[in-house]
C-alpha cells in the first residue's frame, strides 16, 4: 500500500462513494426527487460552465468570501496580538469578545440589514465575523503557549522587546495562529452560504435558492460541490503556507 501515491489513495473513498451513489441512482434505490445522480449532476455543472452563470456566481462569491476574510483575519490578528502581548490589552480586549463569542452570530442578519442595508456589506460583514474568532483565538493562545523560559532567556541576553517578539513569540505562535486561519476558512463559507441565501441576487448561496424553489437538485448539489472545491484549494493553499513557514518545526507526521 505504501507503493500507491497518497494522492490516488486519498481519492480511493470519494471515488468509491460516488461509484456506489450513481449505482444506487442507476438502479433506482435513491428517489430521483430526493437527489440526483452524479452523472446528472456532472451534466448540470458543463451546461452552467459553457453558458458562463456558474463563472459568474462563483467570482461574486470569491470577492465576498476574500473580502471578508481578509476583514475578519487582519482584524483578529491585531486583537489576538495586542490581548496576547500585554495583560491590559487582554483586560480591554478579551471579555467584550468573548462575550460576542457567544452571541449566534447567524441570527444577527436582521440587524447587519438593518445596519448595512441591502449591499455588499452586510455579507462580507457576516463573513468577516465568521473568521474573526477562530483566528482571534489561535493567535492568543499561540502567543501565550509559548514557552516562558525562552522568555526569560531572551530577558536574560538582554534581547530587545521588538527582536523578542519577532525571533521568540511570532515563531512560538506561528502554528496556532495558522490553525485558526484554517478554521477561519471553513467558517467563512459557511457564513457566506448563509448570507447569500438572504436578500441576494446573485453568487453560490444565491443559486442553491433559486434551484431550490424549481426543485433542482443536481444545480443545488452542483454549487455545494463548488463551495467544497473552492474550500478544499484554499485549505490547501494554507497547508502550503504551512510547511514553509515551519520548516524548522519536525512534527510526527503518521506511521
Amino acid at each position: 500500500m505504501t507503493r500507491v501515491p497518497r494522492t490516488l489513495r486519498r481519492a480511493l473513498v470519494p471515488i468509491g462513494l460516488i461509484a456506489l451513489w450513481q449505482l444506487l441512482a442507476e438502479t433506482g434505490a435513491v428517489d430521483p426527487r430526493i437527489t440526483s445522480s452524479p452523472w446528472e449532476i456532472v451534466t448540470a455543472l458543463t451546461e452552467m460552465t459553457r453558458s458562463g452563470e456558474l463563472a459568474e456566481h462563483m467570482r461574486i462569491s470569491l470577492f465576498r468570501a476574500v473580502a471578508g476574510l481578509a476583514c475578519g483575519a487582519t482584524l483578529a490578528t491585531i486583537a489576538g496580538i495586542a490581548a496576547g502581548l500585554s495583560r491590559f490589552g487582554e483586560d480591554a480586549l478579551d471579555s467584550t469578545i468573548q462575550a460576542i463569542r457567544t452571541m449566534p452570530y447567524l441570527g444577527m442578519v436582521p440587524l447587519f440589514i438593518l445596519w448595512f442595508g441591502l449591499g455588499e456589506a452586510p455579507r462580507i460583514t457576516m463573513v468577516a465575523l465568521g473568521s474573526f474568532f477562530p483566528v482571534y483565538l489561535n493567535v492568543f493562545k499561540g502567543i501565550r503557549d509559548v514557552d516562558d523560559r525562552l522568555i526569560d532567556l531572551g530577558r536574560g541576553y538582554r534581547v530587545s522587546r521588538w527582536e523578542l517578539i519577532r525571533d521568540v513569540i511570532v515563531p512560538g505562535a506561528m502554528p496556532s495562529a495558522l490553525v485558526g486561519l484554517r478554521y477561519a476558512l471553513g467558517t467563512a463559507w459557511m457564513s457566506l452560504v448563509v448570507a447569500e441565501q438572504i436578500n441576494a441576487q446573485s453568487g453560490l448561496g444565491y443559486l442553491i435558492v433559486q434551484a431550490n424553489i424549481l426543485a433542482q437538485t443536481s444545480i443545488i448539489i452542483t454549487a455545494l460541490a463548488v463551495y467544497a472545491v473552492i474550500g478544499i484549494l484554499a485549505d490547501a493553499i494554507v497547508r502550503l503556507i504551512e510547511r514553509r513557514a515551519l520548516r524548522w518545526r519536525r512534527t510526527f507526521e503518521g506511521a
